[in-house]
């Protein structure tokens, strides 16, 4: 089992599941692509990972525009408009009577299948392959509840000319290891520094510290378009909380009053100790604190807003 926020409750039903691929329906055994396939070769695609409650996937149309936008840099044809694909992940729920909260779904597209192995994307002889797998999956509480600990890794978030952070791709080795080294450091997920030397995010979530009044985070030229991220600006800035988009060091980090991560699969989750420091004044702070839990209650309402307009098929 895994450590820290991807943390879920293990559900038998995920046994039967039928997972869509390319508009066919497969058992989970028999759910397949090819060994030539671009994304088993080199990694080569995009993907999204979606929430859903109560029959909706919520916040979809920012998901499906980060979607789009990083198949259009990498020069993948998708082959669906936004509201076909729509369609099909709406589809892929109702095939399996999803129709309630507890549903996350990875939604995976690649190049296609090529003729031989080998990166040049001219020798892709199909068309873009499109995996979606829904499962049910919660967070478990005592994440959320209780926190997580991080180790600051060796390994850098890089420059948009080398590999663009932005870029929600297959291509994850970086993010990976850097997951490794905070494992084998005994922590639950991994911090990651920018090539400059300031706290970027984390392997596989986004990071914000409390200090004082004010919430921080990193200036986001140096991690993913977060979705989570963005709702959580938002909505620091509409309630009264003050958000600075800025640089800051591990110096600020280690005197934090509180910190936490955010993601799409469980929501925002309170860190407790980062590289081996207690974040906040107390031996055992509590958790969440003030600044995190009033943002959990917000970051909650925000999804059951999302889930109340119902069901769309534009973006």
């Amino acid at each position: 089992m895994a450590k820290g926020t991807h943390d879920y409750i293990d559900d038998p039903r995920n046994q039967v599941i039928k997972i869509n691929i390319n508009g066919e329906f497969f058992a989970r055994k028999d759910a397949v692509v090819s060994v030539f396939d671009s994304g088993y070769i080199l990694g080569d695609g995009v993907w999204e990972g979606l929430r859903v409650h109560d029959g909706v996937i919520v916040l979809l149309g920012e998901h499906i525009k980060r979607l789009y936008e990083g198949a259009k840099a990498i020069d993948i044809d998708i082959g669906l408009t936004k509201a076909e694909l729509i369609e099909r992940l709406y589809e892929t729920l109702d095939h399996n009577g999803m129709s309630g909260s507890g549903v996350h779904v990875r939604l995976m597209v690649t190049r296609g299948i090529k003729a031989t192995p080998y990166q040049d994307p001219r020798i892709t002889i199909s068309a873009a392959t499109i995996v979606i797998i829904p499962e049910y999956k919660d967070a478990l509480p005592t994440t959320v509840n209780k926190g997580i600990s991080l180790f600051t890794v060796h390994v850098r978030r890089g420059a948009p000319d080398v590999q663009d952070p932005k870029l929600n791709s297959h291509s994850k080795l970086n993010c990976i290891t850097a997951c490794i080294q905070a494992t084998k450091a005994g922590a639950d997920e991994a911090l990651m520094l920018d090539p400059h030397g300031f706290v970027a995010t984390c392997n596989s979530t986004h990071f914000f510290i409390v200090r004082g009044d004010e919430l921080w985070t990193s200036t986001g030229k140096y991690c993913l378009g977060g979705i989570t991220r963005a709702t959580v600006i938002k909505l620091a800035k509409d309630n009264g909380i003050k958000i600075r988009e800025k640089d800051f060091s591990l110096m600020d980090v280690y005197g934090a009053d509180e910190a936490f991560v955010t993601g799409t699969f469980a929501g925002l989750v309170p860190v407790h100790t980062i590289d081996g420091r207690t974040i906040g004044e107390q031996d055992t702070p509590p958790m969440p604190g003030p600044i995190v839990e009033r943002l959990q209650g917000l970051y909650k309402a925000v999804i059951k807003a999302e889930a109340k307009k119902g069901r769309s098929i534009s973006a």
